[in-house]
């Protein structure tokens, strides 16, 4: 589903990502892991078209991304870290939006929203302002509105980041159900460890731009030798933290505005 071959991005004299390749397969739910810093959100934005390789390929479904990024937009679902709801809309309304935008048929959409709000126990609040949802509720609605469309593949970054144990629980049951029976290919990228080593098929962590480390949670802990994957993690990629050098929050914000300005030319 996701073929990255000897991708590299460069800014000015700082090599963010250094020549990495790997590949997602159909149906996989994939987790990048990585340091502050470490290239995560340069990456990010690469697959998802927002921002030009220096060199190296980009194929999702068999598109290539700098060739045709916008057939390759239509095949993505993404949740940015940042939110990104109307919140003066309610969680219907919000839906309805994304429908519009990827021309999803009307007869298909109602029932399409109906059955994600239900899966994401938010049918009942269908009515209701986002602005009155609480963090766990407007995580879930953002990952709802991206699955409308019946994407390929989903990214989603950092989904869970600040939401209660609960929250983060049903979240995640509820991505799972979506991979298990409609095969939407999951690319995840957390800094809770727990989620990926329960929730990845595989990880692969990236330090300093290039990829150490790809494989099953397990086979890495075997590997390292370690009980779980934080501790591979650390042993890994070091127990220091780190500066963040291109990856910082204002290129994520960079990241959702960039997105936000696309969607409506998605089609």
């Amino acid at each position: 589903m996701i073929r990255v071959r000897n991708l590299v991005r460069e800014f000015g004299k700082i090599r963010a990502v250094d020549n990495i390749c790997f590949a997602v397969e159909h149906g996989e739910r994939f987790a990048f892991l990585g340091p502050n810093g470490a290239g995560k959100t340069t990456t990010l934005k690469m697959l998802t078209t927002l921002l030009a390789p220096t060199s190296g390929s980009i194929l999702i479904d068999g598109v290539d991304v700098q060739r045709d990024p916008r057939a390759v937009r239509r095949k993505l679902g993404i949740v940015f870290q940042d939110p990104s709801l109307d919140s003066d809309l309610n969680a219907y309304e919000n839906m309805e939006i994304q429908g519009v935008l990827y021309d999803v048929p009307r007869a298909v959409c109602a029932s399409r929203i109906e059955r994600l709000l239900k899966l994401f126990d938010l049918w009942d609040r269908r009515r209701q302002l986002t602005k009155t949802f609480s963090g766990g509720m407007r995580r879930r609605l953002e990952i709802a509105r991206a699955l409308l469309h019946t994407p390929r593949v989903l990214f989603l970054d950092e989904p869970t980041l600040g939401l209660d144990p609960q929250s983060r629980r049903l979240l995640w049951h509820c991505v799972k159900v979506m991979n298990e029976s409609e095969r939407v290919t999951v690319f995840l990228t957390t800094h809770y460890m727990d989620e990926a080593e329960q929730n990845a098929d595989r990880v692969a962590i990236i330090d300093q731009g290039v990829i150490v480390a790809l494989g099953r949670p397990g086979e890495l802990m075997e590997q390292t030798q370690t009980s779980s994957l934080e501790t591979a993690f650390l042993q890994l990629t070091g127990a220091h933290t780190r500066d963040p050098r291109v990856d910082s929050a204002q290129h994520m914000l960079d990241f959702a505005r960039a997105w936000d300005a696309r969607s409506g030319r998605a089609r």
